[in-house]
């Protein structure tokens, strides 16, 4: 089993608590989904999966409220194709019509070290693939070059990561001392992950042009902060829906 720790910080993040259905209100750390999928920004193949193992909780607990302006309506597929048959067709979605203001509740100033490892999945697997070695070495790399094909994120896409290092350890003295005097925190039930009914295999069979599902369920589980200290792997196990 190859592992990892790396260092993420980023000025602003949003995991959204999906009990919220209007405004966008995160949770007080992140949730595993969230961490897997911005190391999944960094690197990816469907022949493995990552799992989260540790999350630290650096810095204090800040919330702050955002209000803006947001276009509500989404511009159809069916839309597009109908204007490229007959281009004088008006598509466009003017903002003074589907102007919706929101508001968010999200957290400034965060740092959090996130301990992970991956397991091999057998899909799309060739000999190359098999290799775990192979994936170690070129995650490493990438992480230490400080590449990735898409913005990694912090919940919400608009929340960018300003800093993403790799580690060989957490330095647990730099955890805050709000953090540290909060003690053993129960966080409540809180979203584990999303899980997409297609098991990561196209639902089209076609790996050139996959089309995967939409369909997920939502995973929860419940786990304690000690010390800034997410032990995710322990309160995995206690998962009960």
């Amino acid at each position: 089993m190859y592992g990892f720790r790396v260092i993420v910080e980023g000025d602003y993040a949003c995991f959204t608590r999906p009990e919220m259905k209007v405004e966008r209100v995160s949770y007080d750390v992140p949730t595993p989904g969230a961490m897997e999928g911005l190391i999944k920004s960094v690197y990816w193949k469907p022949a493995i999966s990552y799992v989260i193992d540790k999350i630290v909780v650096f810095n204090p607990i800040d919330f702050m409220n955002l209000r803006r302006n947001e276009v509500k309506d989404k511009l159809p597929l069916s839309a597009v194709r109908g204007q490229m048959k007959d281009p004088s067709k008006d598509i466009a979605i003017y903002a003074d019509e589907s102007r919706s203001q929101r508001s968010t509740l999200l957290l400034k100033n965060v740092r959090y070290g996130v301990e992970f490892h991956f397991e091999m999945t057998g899909i799309r697997s060739d000999k190359e693939d098999e290799s775990e070695e192979k994936h170690y070495n070129i995650l490493r790399r990438r992480l230490e070059n400080g590449q990735h094909f898409r913005t990694p994120c912090l919940g919400c896409s608009e929340f960018p990561v300003s800093s993403l290092r790799l580690v060989d350890s957490f330095d647990m003295a730099q955890v805050s001392e709000e953090i540290l005097a909060m003690g053993d925190v129960d966080l409540g039930y809180m979203l584990y992950k999303m899980r997409f009914s297609d098991g990561g295999i196209p639902i089209n069979g076609n790996w050139d042009e996959p089309k995967f599902s939409d369909r997920a369920e939502a995973v929860f589980y419940r786990p304690h902060m000690i010390g800034g200290v997410i032990d995710v792997i322990k309160y995995a196990e206690g998962i009960v829906c």
